[in-house]
């Protein structure tokens, strides 16, 4: 049957919020809270063994109410869960990893590199915690050796980046570590790779917290055996996206090609271009089943070809040309297409082709 995991990391339970308008600020906050609980309750359904938690569960100072959902959730999710502390809640003073109480269950790895095993699951897990804001290498020159069936790592490291503060985790790190899986947090887009035998992952954080984390967020089911697998599961949590878009000739019909017939709980940010037109204010009214749907203008004017043919120069003539067949009905709209292309390119502009 193999080793069912649940890996999750960079919850940041307690974040401010403070960049967003009051209203959503506590849409945000409410949800957050609740990614323990959505958590633990994933882990029961999909019968996983084992839950590896890679550090900033906290975004920094905590509150009682996080803290109370955080241990509630970790105690009903039922199986042995390791936590490996990071550069957003590391062991220091006042640190709810050493200050409170956890359930019998959770194992806080809060100095350097160690392993607990659990005998009943065949599983060595190796981990360690955060003391400050940075972190050495923790994987230079390590090997696990000799143990049971399966050794997993557990760490909050930045995968790739060998000049990072933040424990910088290698490729030829990985490969030595003769770990089956290294589960890793602080990156926020999920991702991973293997080295040798050992298949190194991040899960990216379970909600997104503003537009430079766009995109669907969850958690990873992992199953080790013969044959390891890696399966993203999306939380009911809100999202951000962002899309761009050209107006055309009906602004309306293009946001409603581009926006999903559902989803009102997201965030939409749609940046309109193209040339024309567009009152965003009236546009965002049409929309308003989206309440978070928020329009950037960048369109340009329209062309006036009557303006630009009246030059006496060759550009001046070529508008003409373009004006004159406006007139035509069989090819006015490709003549006004001609015009707004032909302007982009002797401005400079990128042409995006329709």
């Amino acid at each position: 049957m193999g080793l069912k995991i649940l890996h999750s990391a960079d919850w940041h339970l307690d974040s401010p919020f403070a960049s967003f308008a009051p209203e959503d600020g506590d849409y945000l906050r409410r949800f957050s809270r609740r990614i323990p609980g959505e958590v633990a309750q994933l882990c029961r359904r999909e019968g996983c063994d084992l839950m590896l938690l890679s550090g900033d569960l906290f975004d920094g100072p905590y509150t009682q109410e996080s803290l109370t959902e955080l241990r509630e959730a970790l105690k009903y999710a039922g199986v042995p869960v390791f936590i490996a502390p990071g550069n957003h809640d590391y062991v220091g003073a006042n640190s709810p990893w050493t200050e409170e109480a956890w359930p019998e269950n959770v194992h806080i790895f809060t100095g350097g590199l160690e392993y607990v095993d659990v005998p009943e699951l065949e599983v060595r897990v190796w981990g360690a915690g955060y003391r400050s804001m940075d972190c050495p290498p923790l994987l230079e020159d390590f090997h696990a050796g000799e143990g049971p069936k399966y050794q997993v790592g557990v760490l909050h490291g930045d995968a790739g980046a060998t000049a990072s503060p933040y424990c910088p985790v290698t490729a030829a790190q990985v490969k030595q570590s003769g770990l089956k899986y290294l589960a890793l947090g602080h990156i926020h887009r999920a991702d991973g790779f293997r080295a040798g035998d050992t298949l190194c992952a991040w899960p990216g954080c379970p909600m997104g917290r503003g537009w430079d984390e766009t995109g669907e967020k969850g958690v990873l089911v992992v199953t080790l055996g013969e044959d390891t697998a890696l399966r993203p599961v999306k939380l009911d949590m809100p999202c951000f996206y962002a899309f761009q878009t050209e107006i055309g000739e009906d602004p309306a019909a293009a946001l409603e090609k581009l926006l999903p017939p559902a989803g009102e709980g997201n965030f939409y940010r749609v940046t309109l271009t193209g040339r024309g037109k567009v009152d965003t204010a009236a546009l965002a009214e049409q929309f308003r089943r989206y309440p978070r749907l928020e329009l950037i203008d960048r369109t340009r004017p329209p062309v006036d070809l009557s303006a630009l043919s009246g030059e006496d120069t060759l550009r001046g003539v070529y508008f003409g040309k373009l004006l004159a067949l406006t007139k035509e009905p069989d090819c006015a709209s490709a003549a006004r297409l001609a015009g707004e292309i032909s302007l982009d390119i002797l401005e400079g502009r990128e042409v995006v082709l329709p």
